[in-house]
């Protein structure tokens, strides 16, 4: 009673209410910047069992956002971090980490274990796979995504509403949107739409008001307006799903995701013979690539200077972790540029690979 008076005492909830939170089960997928703030307040408003699955590890860079760690943590598996954290938080609860990374073999066998799935990610590949999974299971999916200063909320499939398919049939081109690894992100921001997806999770819980379901919540932390976005139920895409319910767990998300480019390790690269370098990342991006023969030509003014390109040379595309990088091999293949690669791991596989050179 002491513990969550502040919920029993509203009207709309009551012990009744309470109750039915206690008796919960929500799996978060990723306890990353928006699972940290999901986890953190349905912990605390009593779900009764919180599942954490994620396979990453806490590294400082985190810290400015993912708000569960502390250097303490660095080092540690997030999901395992993540429950320690929450045990104190809330010893009354049940919570079960799963430091491992989810795939189509072991997605349905966890989904059925829950009442609601958080989609906590920041990749394609997975946010198909859990919509997939959640479809062929029957479990509704608090849905959310940042960018930079913006983000997206949203409910699928509650009471045979909307999929992700139904919004997004198809993932955009490789490199096509970047991650906050490479453009950055607020930190606030991971907090604001984390809040808002575990609001959506005590409305489902409770039957309370109006949920999210065949709407896109879109928020802008610069502008701090709002503006939601209908979203239409496409029978077609989710018959697909059902479709290949059988073949499920072999379906291979990340090759449904990815448009192939060539890409190319730094060793291997440095041993070709008539190269350029083209650093596709923005002016002031460090670490700094000092090479004579790297050009910067940032991602977006690409296609406008193809001209400074020399198509008789092999084209090694490097950004920051590789994904603007194979976004750019994807622009030159288009104007019909050979020999383009992408370089894997970016900017500072290069420089640790011609730091070893060098000793």
């Amino acid at each position: 009673m002491s513990r969550y008076n502040r919920h029993i005492i509203l009207d709309e909830i009551g012990q009744v209410g309470q109750d039915k939170i206690a008796a919960a089960k929500v799996l978060v997928i990723g306890a990353g910047g928006l699972g940290c703030p999901v986890l953190q307040y349905l912990a605390a408003a009593g779900i009764g069992h919180l599942g954490i699955v994620d396979f990453d590890l806490v590294e400082e860079s985190n810290l400015q956002r993912q708000i569960l760690f502390g250097t303490s943590s660095l080092g540690a598996n997030k999901a395992i971090a993540a429950k320690n954290r929450l045990a104190d938080l809330n010893p009354t609860i049940a919570l079960t980490a799963y430091p491992k990374k989810l795939t189509a073999k072991n997605a349905l066998a966890l989904f059925e274990q829950y009442d609601i799935i958080v989609d906590g990610t920041d990749n394609f590949a997975t946010r198909y796979l859990i919509s997939d999974a959640a479809i062929i299971t029957n479990k509704p999916v608090v849905y959310g995504a940042i960018y930079k200063f913006e983000g997206q909320v949203s409910v699928f499939n509650y009471a045979s509403g909307p999929s992700y398919r139904c919004l997004f049939a198809k993932p955009p081109k490789a490199g096509q949107v970047a991650n906050c690894s490479d453009v950055g992100v607020l930190g606030v921001l991971p907090g604001i739409i984390g809040s808002m997806q575990a609001n959506e999770v005590l409305k489902i819980v409770l039957e309370l008001g109006e949920v999210l379901s065949g709407k896109l919540c879109c928020y802008n932390a610069k502008t701090t307006q709002i503006h939601t976005l209908k979203v239409h139920k496409s029978e077609q895409e989710i018959a697909q799903v059902l479709a290949r319910k059988n073949s499920f767990h072999e379906f291979d998300y990340e090759a449904f995701c990815e448009t192939p480019v060539p890409e190319i390790a730094a060793k291997e690269a440095l041993s070709l013979k008539n190269i350029q370098f083209i650093d596709v990342r923005e002016v002031g991006e460090e670490p700094a690539i000092s090479l004579e023969n790297c050009v910067r030509i940032p991602l977006e003014e690409l296609a406008i200077n193809i001209a400074q390109i020399n198509s008789e040379k092999s084209n090694i595309l490097v950004c920051q972790t590789g994904i603007r990088s194979r976004k750019g091999v994807s622009i030159l293949i288009e104007h019909h540029l050979e020999n383009c690669y992408s370089l894997k791991g970016g900017a500072i596989a290069l420089l640790n690979h011609l730091k070893v050179e060098s000793k």
